[in-house]
């Protein structure tokens, strides 16, 4: 039960997308998204991409996703569940 509770802090404590910045195939600068988790969704990572590039809007080069296990065992059992693996690679549209 202890297991259970903490996995499901975590999955709350990390509703942000995470990024770091990448390069396109043309060179381009770019910023590759992390919206993994129960407790994100593809609006998590869409916001996020909103933030980065603010009014100029953003371009999406690729996205992925895919079911993963997670475990977890203690002193008292062995908890699993799924989640699903999330990203995306965005490109800040230019000023036009």
């Amino acid at each position: 039960m202890k297991t259970m509770i903490a996995l499901g802090a975590c999955a709350l404590l990390s509703a942000c997308a995470s990024s770091s910045t990448t390069y396109g195939a043309d060179g381009k600068p770019a910023y590759s998204l992390n919206c993994s988790g129960l407790a994100r969704s593809w609006g998590t990572c869409l916001e996020k991409a909103g933030d980065l590039c603010g009014t100029r809007g953003y371009n999406i080069l690729q996205s992925s996703a895919e079911s993963a296990a997670v475990f977890g065992g203690g002193s008292s059992g062995f908890a699993g569940g799924t989640t699903l693996g999330r990203s995306m690679v965005v490109e800040c549209k230019q000023p036009s």
